[in-house]
């Protein structure tokens, strides 16, 4: 797949989404959002790739904001089609991706970058990695989900102190915040996103992607959590996967999960 603005490769099961915006440390704009849309949903359809890497090129930013120029001069209307065209198209799209998203956030991520790790199912950081929501010092909020994400992953007060200071973390502030899992050099980052894909890649995808469901849910108000869980848990039994693994557990032997 050719893209502008992004690169996609497959080795394996893995697939690599990498920002590719080093002149404007990877910023999101319009275009970009647009083909990040379409490697997700490629990735989505194409069978082998089991579990999804997002990162940024280089080691400056993973994505250092939206690209202000595109909106400075919007409307009222212009500015909530902005932020409701985006979280449908991209970053709810990957909060609720049935395939495992890891965000290797590589040097900055804030605002818009900040968010689009944040709706990645977990993150990893490099150790010069600076997170933030700088939004409230151009006179807006987060408007791609960060005001909900944030507060999810960090609790109320330390969200409200970071959107309304506007200030950055750094990696070891974002771990002890239990905004990302681990953190490590610049060089080991992508290696670490890949040893726990491993790990993931060991299980049955059929029962990771019902999981990601089930722990989405408990964040929507929509839905009860337990009833989506107990629904899911229940169609497992279904499935081929339950009956390889079942059966591979009482046999002593690895599983070999046909994915159905």
């Amino acid at each position: 797949m050719d893209f502008n603005n992004i690169l996609f490769e497959q080795s394996g099961n893995i697939a690599y989404i990498t920002i590719n915006r080093p002149t404007k440390l990877n910023a999101l704009n319009k275009a970009t959002i647009s083909e990040l849309n379409d490697a997700f949903s490629a990735a989505e359809e194409i069978e082998d790739i089991k579990v999804i890497i997002l990162t940024g090129s280089g080691e400056k930013a993973f994505v250092a904001g939206a690209d202000i120029s595109e909106f400075a001069n919007f409307s009222v209307e212009e500015g909530q089609q902005l932020a409701a065209e985006g979280q449908a198209k991209l970053f709810d799209l990957v909060a609720n991706f049935p395939k495992p998203v890891i965000a290797a956030v590589n040097g900055f991520a804030l605002g818009g970058g900040l968010e689009l790790a944040m709706a990645a199912h977990f993150r990893i950081a490099s150790d010069n990695a600076k997170m933030g929501l700088p939004e409230v010092s151009l006179g807006v909020i987060p408007g791609y989900g960060g005001t909900q994400r944030l507060p999810q992953l960090v609790g109320k007060g330390r969200a409200m102190e970071m959107i309304m200071t506007a200030g950055m973390i750094d990696a070891k502030q974002a771990l002890e915040y239990h905004l990302v899992n681990h953190v490590t050099s610049p060089e080991e980052l992508i290696p670490l996103a890949e040893k726990i894909a491993g790990k993931i890649l060991n299980n049955s995808m059929v029962a990771v992607a019902a999981a990601i469901k089930a722990v989405n849910a408990s964040y929507d108000n929509t839905v009860n959590g337990f009833e989506v869980e107990v629904e899911e848990f229940g169609k497992a039994f279904g499935t081929e996967d339950f009956k390889e693994g079942t059966s591979a557990f009482l046999n002593k032997r690895k599983a070999n999960f046909p994915g159905k």
